[in-house]
């Protein structure tokens, strides 16, 4: 396939990335339409949001419920924003299309998707996988070229997907999933939002409709702590002692579009912050990402990231758990939070039997990951072509053609 001709969309709930195979990076937009306070006659349609002056108190209207496509009218809308000039101008009909789809997907969604892609927009080709498929295919590659675990490309390898409405713990063995040890925890970054919403909220300042500022709050001061004890102590100090507390400035849209964060170290700092309208934040900011580790902590009656790793694993042959520990890779957006690395390593260290070596690895930017695999895969035409529908194909074979190409799952 031309690599000018190839476009990979990594579908998500919260933002869409979408480009050219040949590009180096993919452009990311919100996947929804959002209404602000300040223009109430516009509409926003995925990027268009940039056009929006004043961001406070955004409305949005996703097509995704729960993590999976439930308004495919609202994501027409969004799409035909994608394909055109103000986004990434392609004509569909001369195009092939490489597409991640959530985890376990249902059957009438994929079957809505091939009718919406051959149909509607008439691609000339198709390869549709759930997103982690194409990051193990690029850990697989990275690893073949020395960039990744050291050794040959690893027999097995396990992806964990920290996504917008779910995490999902995923083994691979030589690209394809053991679909029996798939594990889903239902705490993901819209979870942790929301949360900080509600705390925030309840201890300082009215924010429940300012999802867009406490997201990239959340972004910009939260970490994973590495000692959760001594963290929680620090944050009760007062003054110099306490190096967690600190100052978020919000922002006011006119001279400043997005809020900044400055540790409080003395008062002179704390005088100067006051100046301007702000948010303390001090616990928050571990408190909120904890909760990929203790989603009881919201009352979410499911184990940890950290445990379901061990759990996948131990529902693999035990002959192949040596292989798993040593190759677990972290994506998606959360995979960002600073100390989430450490964190992850520290915790399975302790986990996992002493005569295994526990390796973890983390992408220079985990949110785009997905796509960048996925672009990969597209350019290896011997790979790539076990797994295309072509218009042809499916106007010849309907539905059942997408069925048979699109399996990823392996049995045991």
């Amino acid at each position: 396939m031309d690599e000018k001709k190839v476009v990979v969309l990594d579908n998500g709930g919260y933002t869409a990335k979408i480009g050219l195979s040949s590009f180096d990076c993919p452009r990311t937009i919100p996947n929804c339409m959002t209404k602000a306070k300040a223009e109430r006659r516009r509409t926003f349609v995925g990027g268009e949001l940039d056009d929006c002056k004043d961001k406070s108190g955004l409305y949005y209207v996703s097509a995704f419920q729960k993590g999976y496509m439930t308004n495919w009218d609202l994501e027409h809308v969004v799409w035909d924003y994608m394909f055109s000039k103000n986004c990434v101008k392609i004509t569909p009909e001369q195009c092939h299309l490489v597409l991640t789809e959530p985890v376990f997907n249902f059957q009438p969604i994929q079957d809505a998707l091939d009718e919406v892609i051959f149909e509607d927009y008439r691609f000339q080709s198709l390869i549709r996988h759930w997103g982690p498929v194409y990051s193990a295919y690029g850990y697989s590659v990275k690893c073949a070229l020395g960039s990744c675990a050291p050794g040959p490309t690893p027999l097995c390898s396990l992806v964990v997907d920290m996504g917008h409405s779910f995490t999902h713990v995923l083994p691979f063995i030589q690209g394809k999933v053991i679909s029996s040890a798939v594990l889903r925890i239902d705490v993901g970054g819209k979870v942790m939002t929301n949360y900080l919403k509600d705390v925030t909220s309840y201890r300082q300042l009215n924010v429940m409709d300012e999802t867009y500022v406490v997201n990239q709050m959340k972004e910009d001061c939260c970490f994973v702590s590495t000692n959760l004890m001594q963290d929680m102590a620090c944050a009760k100090l007062r003054g110099k002692e306490n190096t967690i507390v600190g100052n978020y400035t919000l922002p006011d849209f006119h001279a400043v579009h997005r809020g900044s964060f400055l540790k409080r170290i003395d008062s002179a700092d704390k005088t100067a912050d006051e100046q301007l309208q702000s948010i303390v934040m001090n616990n928050e900011r571990f408190a909120v990402p904890e909760l990929l580790f203790h989603p009881s902590d919201i009352g979410v009656d499911q184990m940890g990231i950290c445990e379901a790793v061990v759990d996948a694993i131990s529902r693999t042959p035990i002959a192949l758990h040596p292989h798993f520990y040593q190759n677990i890779l972290l994506t998606g957006g959360s995979a960002a939070f600073p100390g989430m690395l450490e964190r992850m390593q520290q915790e399975l260290r302790m986990l996992a039997p002493t005569e295994y070596s526990v390796v973890v690895s983390v992408p220079e930017q985990p949110a785009d990951y997905c796509w960048k695999a996925a672009a990969a895969f597209s350019r290896n035409a011997e790979q790539a072509g076990k797994f295309t529908v072509t218009r042809e194909e499916y106007e010849e074979n309907g539905h059942a053609i997408c069925h048979q190409r699109f399996r990823h799952e392996s049995s045991l």
